[in-house]
């Protein structure tokens, strides 16, 4: 699957940022339990962000060949103090424009330490967009706000976590991904299809005529996965934002937003394991 341009996740990690201040600031309690990660409360959900968006900055900027320890990473933990949104927000905005520099700075292609067969900066502005588009998902409903993404960052996001499930399987013989082989398939569909996704483009230019879609085999040893519109075993529908929530188990299948076509066990199955 063709990858978007590095300037391109650059970007939405500076809009995901923003997007995730502006939580911070209108007024949501800090304390409040986030529903899709309880373990968390909101501000500790944005200390976990931010500093995962700190250790990578550190890592691009140094140009890192090894995983460097998060304790060796400064103000990984976010400042001092609890409770505080006006020092949150800024710590949060000091990280992002630090993390965009350093990205921006090494371009897509500087060869430092990453993971899932990956080693460059360009795994990194990547993984970091996603994680970012994710967590503000957690912190949107924590905080009882509307929550959109981008069509072109929402179906990267799946195809991204697609990827990291196929490597493990193929590289990580005792990881979790290797129990999600069962017989049957799984279709992603969004029903709210954009001239946007250009990944989606047949060969011959034309836009699909269904909307995006995935087709997820998971009879082999390893998945196999494609896009398009295909039968399969049970189907996930629903505009490209909720498939992506429900992808992620951010938000419940027994949504209005989105229909389960078919053997929803084997989608139940998928998603306690696949999921993050």
């Amino acid at each position: 699957m063709t990858l978007l341009a590095h300037d391109r996740y650059c970007d939405e990690i500076v809009r995901q940022v923003g997007l995730l201040r502006a939580v911070l600031t209108s007024g949501a309690d800090l304390s409040a339990t986030v529903p899709t990660c309880p373990d968390w409360s909101l501000e500790q959900l944005v200390r976990h962000t931010g500093g995962a968006l700190r250790w990578v900055e550190l890592m691009v900027r140094t140009r890192a060949q090894d995983e460097i320890p998060e304790e060796k990473v400064p103000l990984h933990g976010g400042p001092d103090g609890e409770g505080d949104p006006a020092a949150l927000d800024a710590w949060l905005a000091e990280t992002g424009d630090m993390l965009v520099g350093a990205l921006r700075e090494a371009g897509p292609d500087t060869e430092m330490w990453g993971w899932a067969g990956v080693h460059s900066s360009g795994f990194w502005a990547r993984r970091m967009a996603h994680e970012l588009t994710i967590h503000r998902a957690d912190a949107t409903l924590a905080a009882g706000l509307p929550y959109e993404v981008a069509p072109d960052i929402a179906a990267d996001a799946i195809d991204e976590w697609l990827q990291i499930i196929e490597w493990a399987q193929r590289n990580m013989p005792d990881d979790p991904t290797t129990d999600l082989r069962r017989p049957g398939s799984i279709h992603l569909h969004a029903t709210d299809g954009s001239p946007a996704l250009d990944a989606e483009r047949s060969e011959m230019g034309a836009p699909p005529p269904e909307g995006w879609g995935r087709l997820i085999d998971l009879s082999g040893d390893v998945i196999a996965w494609r896009r398009g519109h295909e039968k399969a075993t049970v189907a996930l529908r629903g505009p490209l934002t909720a498939v992506l929530l429900g992808f992620y188990r951010r938000l419940p299948l027994e949504s209005h937003e989105l229909e389960v076509l078919g053997e929803r066990e084997l989608l139940e199955f998928w998603l306690e394991r696949a999921s993050f």
